[in-house]
């Protein structure tokens, strides 16, 4: 256990943190899921850009990795053009 009160301090913010995070993160998770379970083209045009800023987003904070934030934008635009 810390014994300064600046180690105790940066233990709660990282808590804090950890649980901001754990929230965005999961969100996105969720609203990929979601995208990838449409059917219908244009309801899923209407939802691309909210969901490239969302990743966007989490990469500019560092929870996702820019490649892999690029690499999903790519496979979700890449299931947007197959839909009928």
């Amino acid at each position: 256990m810390a014994n300064h009160a600046s180690s105790k301090k940066r233990i709660r913010q990282d808590a804090k943190k950890r649980l901001h995070n754990r929230y965005y993160k999961k969100t996105a998770r969720t609203a990929i899921s979601r995208f990838r379970s449409l059917e219908k083209k244009d309801e899923a045009e209407n939802q691309l850009p909210k969901l490239f800023s969302m990743i966007d987003s989490l990469a500019k904070r560092h929870l996702f990795h820019p490649n892999k934030a690029a690499n999903l934008k790519s496979g979700l635009s890449k299931f947007a053009q197959t839909l009928a």
